[in-house]
């Protein structure tokens, strides 16, 4: 025999309305357990969103007898968990892609002898007006050819912070090298008449 769907819509209403009392009159402890392990608010808000979803989803896990307060507590740890598994897999995405960027460099080669000589002649006399930090990396990596581990470790750095350095400083270089020189960066600098 079906039950009948008027009598388990009434028998739900009840709990619905000590459901949205309990986490209404409960907020802001809620807010503030979620605060406690989650460094940013609007995280900690977004967090606390979701689990009002899933707690109005699944309200029909909670047993009569048992407690809104403790279910919904398991709920926002719940969240907490999915929250920082996601993150944790982001970081992973983001270190993977870090890595994959420093063995790229690691393994690409000192220019060859024709191409230093077609280097822009104004990148030198332009290295003096970077900042030190800058200048010293694409002189160590981009002209002298040395190894980003072997760099890395003479200006005590780790690899991933020389990586990004040599990132800001060429980019750096190519605006200076574009105010400097002009039409000719566009095609690589290659027959340079700014001097």
């Amino acid at each position: 025999m079906q039950p009948d769907k008027s009598a388990t819509d009434e028998a739900l209403q009840p709990l619905s309305q000590d459901l949205v009392h309990a986490l209404v009159q409960n907020h802001r402890e809620f807010r503030s357990f979620l605060s406690r392990r989650v460094s940013n608010e609007a995280i900690a808000d977004e967090i606390f969103q979701q689990s009002l979803l899933k707690a109005i989803e699944s309200q029909k896990t909670l047993e009569k007898e048992e407690s809104v307060i403790p279910w919904f507590y398991r709920i926002l740890r719940n969240s907490l968990i999915d929250y920082y598994r996601a993150h944790a897999t982001e970081a992973k995405k983001y270190d993977g892609y870090l890595n994959e960027l420093v063995s790229a460099e690691e393994t690409a080669s000192a220019p060859a002898d024709e191409l230093t000589d077609a280097i822009c002649r104004c990148l030198k006399g332009l290295l003096p007006t970077l900042r030190p930090a800058y200048a010293e990396v694409i002189r160590r990596v981009d002209l002298d050819g040395e190894a980003l581990d072997e760099v890395a470790k003479k200006l005590g750095l780790t690899l991933n912070n020389l990586s990004v350095r040599l990132h800001r400083a060429r980019e750096a270089m190519r605006k200076s090298l574009v105010r400097t020189c002009g039409t000719c960066t566009e095609h690589a600098c290659l027959d340079c008449t700014c001097k």
